[in-house]
């Protein structure tokens, strides 16, 4: 029996698509990433994401290089490393020759249809319906069902509510107090009081540390943000958390679109011979 293993596309390299492609391509997987050409990302540390316009991401010992064509990826991956390019994935999953397609773009329950765009297609979280918009479903509301593979159905809705640390939920959630652009005044990673300058909206309105703790996600430096928008999070663990290694949710997450993966890839090589 031979496991010549499928190509695949990660619609979305954000936290939680970035844990899918670290996964896979740690599991021998080539990956393809697509993304904004102006990522919005806000744990930037462990976004493949970041490679769009900087040329590279290094997650854990995993690296993404930018590509700026398919023919650009074939090369990115014929170097061992997971290729991001910007741009639609439907316009790139045939293209690219992916067999797998896994949205990872987190629309919250307004997601796409994508059953049919490759042979095997999995939706990350609420919106997705194994069966009727995908084929597979993985469960990424934190809780018993966290990573969960749903052969037949949706995902729980989104609960609008961040996850709880410590008590805190919707607190720890940094958002824009103006609309504009950002000027970051302090780098990820850092510890932080409550009332902290993390940044400024066009250099007037300034954007502060909702509570105390390790500054774990930051919109980049430059970007447009809307008021009321998400555009960091601050975690009250402190300096117990390491903000370049991927979440216990993204792991969990990426451990079931590997399963999903694995166990449709070798049903379909046993029943080819």
């Amino acid at each position: 029996m031979t496991l010549d293993l499928p190509r695949v596309m990660v619609a979305g390299a954000g936290e939680l698509g970035s844990a899918v492609c670290h996964r896979l391509r740690r599991s021998g997987f080539e990956v393809v990433a697509t993304d904004m050409a102006k990522p919005r990302c806000i744990r930037r540390r462990v976004c493949f994401a970041v490679a769009l316009g900087s040329g590279s991401m290094e997650v854990e010992g995993v690296v993404a290089e930018e590509a700026m064509s398919p023919s650009e990826a074939e090369d990115v991956l014929a170097r061992g490393s997971i290729a991001v390019i910007a741009g639609e994935y439907r316009a790139l999953v045939e293209v690219l020759g992916a067999r797998v397609l896994v949205d990872a773009t987190l629309r919250k329950g307004h997601s796409d249809k994508i059953a049919g765009l490759a042979p095997l297609t999995i939706g990350l979280g609420p919106g997705f319906v194994a069966g009727e918009t995908c084929d597979i479903v993985i469960e990424t509301n934190r809780g018993h069902d966290l990573g969960r593979v749903i052969r037949k159905g949706a995902a729980e809705p989104d609960t609008g509510v961040p996850g709880e640390i410590m008590g805190m939920s919707r607190e720890r959630v940094v958002r824009a107090p103006a609309e504009g652009v950002f000027g970051a005044g302090i780098a990820l990673g850092s510890l932080v009081d409550k009332g902290d300058v993390l940044g400024d909206i066009d250099g007037v309105t300034e954007v502060r540390a909702p509570i105390s703790g390790v500054l774990r996600g930051l919109i980049a430096d430059g970007a447009a943000v809307q008021m009321g928008h998400k555009m960091g999070d601050v975690d009250p663990r402190g300096a117990s958390i390491d903000v370049n290694t991927i979440s216990d949710k993204g792991r969990a997450v990426a451990g079931g679109v590997l399963e999903a993966v694995v166990s449709w890839w070798v049903e379909r090589c046993m029943n080819s011979n």
